[in-house]
């Protein structure tokens, strides 16, 4: 059984690489939910892995919302892992709308998204991509004609560089940002604005304001940990790890485990990257434990823009505390199999350095 006829038929799963495999013990209120038909494991980008439920009616709640914001149902290019939110909450989409989507591997290459686009057969056609596979595309002139193409662009999973948002204007794509995880079955706020249904406050947090989401396509709660559950999900909401402002527009403005104490200064990972990702075509910002500062701010970075002037530009902007300390330069960030840079080896390598 693949994953598209396991969300058709609401039998239990969890999808894997390979297919779906089997889960029936969610069926135990004592470690799951019993409505639930999936379990999702988040990308542990930032450390243990966590299990997501979701039930049939959160995946088709997200599915219906996805539809109205975007203005249509159709044909969907797979182009991430369904073991990921991003890839599931596709096929779900797909299921909604009675259609198949066309398969690509995640690591494809310009040439093979072209093709894959040209073999799309209905009228109205969308694509789910994490930004580092949408910027290697926008350097391929025939890449961004197939990507004009589309009816939706969805882009989301990490931090947007700017060179995507240019090219939304430049290529007048028909292009989304899209902000969620695993436990809102994927993006529930599309260009700064929630979803139909999709509500967003913000919960003070240690002088922060935290994001908190709610609305039909929350998840039931963590597989096999209910003190877990407890601390993030009530009636209905989700209360996330991020923080940000909730005005006209929502604002992310980083993960709470991204301000790095510096020499008794507080600066955030994530304003030093979007500075960064500005003259570099991709950048890693974290704080590493330091005897002298508590923290040092460190950054990997690739491209050949010289180190001072990325450091004049985070200086000119953010301050001199918000400098990094440690740089390394790599030829290309590792990521996880769902685009994410990975957060734990480059801390790893920042920390050797």
């Amino acid at each position: 059984m693949d994953v598209y006829e396991a969300l058709a038929s609401g039998t239990p799963f969890e999808p894997t690489t390979q297919g779906v495999l089997q889960r029936p013990e969610i069926t135990d209120p004592d470690r799951g939910h019993p409505d639930a038909v999936a379990v999702v494991r988040t990308s542990g980008s930032t450390g243990t892995p966590k299990q997501t439920l979701l039930t049939a009616s959160a995946l088709t709640a997200s599915a219906q919302a996805t539809a109205e914001r975007i203005g249509g149902q159709g044909q969907w290019l797979l182009a991430v892992g369904t073991q990921y939110v991003a890839g599931l909450a596709v096929v779900s989409r797909s299921v909604q709308a009675e259609t198949l989507p066309e398969v690509i591997d995640p690591g494809f290459s310009p040439e093979d998204f072209i093709a894959a686009t040209h073999r799309l057969e209905h009228n109205f056609t969308a694509v789910s991509l994490v930004p580092t596979q949408l910027t290697r595309l926008l350097d391929n002139k025939r890449a961004i004609a197939a990507l004009q193409s589309y009816s939706a662009i969805l882009v989301g999973g990490s931090a947007i560089p700017e060179i995507i948002t240019h090219a939304k204007q430049r290529y007048d794509l028909k292009l989304y940002t899209t902000y969620g995880m695993s436990e809102t079955c994927g993006g529930c706020v599309y260009d700064g604005a929630p979803l139909p249904g999709v509500t967003v406050d913000t919960v003070e947090h240690n002088g922060v304001e935290r994001i908190r989401l709610t609305g039909p396509m929350v998840a039931a709660g963590y597989f096999d940990d209910p003190e877990l559950t407890a601390t993030h999900f009530h009636n209905g909401s989700y209360l996330t790890d991020d923080y940000g402002t909730v005005n006209e527009i929502v604002r992310i403005h980083g993960r709470l485990d991204d301000v790095i104490n510096t020499g008794g200064v507080k600066v955030s990972a994530a304003k030093i990257q979007q500075v960064l990702q500005r003259w570099v075509p991709e950048a890693f910002v974290t704080g590493v434990n330091d005897g002298h500062w508590g923290q040092r701010v460190c950054a990997v970075v690739t491209g050949t823009t010289a180190q001072h002037v990325l450091a004049d530009a985070v200086r000119q902007e953010l301050g001199a505390p918000a400098v990094p300390k440690t740089w390394l330069r790599l030829n290309a960030l590792p990521m996880l199999e769902n685009g994410k840079p990975d957060r734990l080896t480059l801390t790893h390598l920042l920390a050797k350095e």
